[in-house]
């Protein structure tokens, strides 16, 4: 989350923001703000992220790690099958059991099937 981080610092510093009041408008603390610049905390909510996106028009970009991208988009799976969960348990179900046996099947050796 490092470059994610830097850029956060960076865009927020050009728009005119302290620490502080940026952490205020996007609802967090400004410690959790800080560690999210500096690379100390590793994940962030998809709440958190979509706050920074609309202050800040940022977009996730190829600087963002590989892993980062990966917990994000984890994240974010699970919130829209909750979501859907909601309106459609079916739905949730079965696409729970595709990424379930999916991950089985590449987990057992089969990961050459692309």
């Amino acid at each position: 989350m490092s470059n994610f981080g830097q850029q956060l610092r960076q865009i927020r510093q050009q728009k005119g923001f302290g620490l502080n009041e940026f952490a205020k408008e996007i609802g967090v603390s400004p410690a959790y703000l800080s560690n999210l610049e500096t690379g100390k905390t590793q994940t962030i909510q998809l709440e958190v992220l979509s706050k920074l996106n609309q202050e800040l028009h940022m977009i996730i970009n190829e600087d963002v790690a590989q892993n980062d991208h990966t917990v994000w988009r984890a994240e974010r799976i699970g919130e829209l099958l909750l979501d859907l969960h909601r309106t459609n348990p079916i739905a949730t179900d079965y696409l729970m059991t595709m990424v379930e046996q999916g991950v089985e099947l590449f987990t057992a050796g089969a990961s050459d099937i692309h």
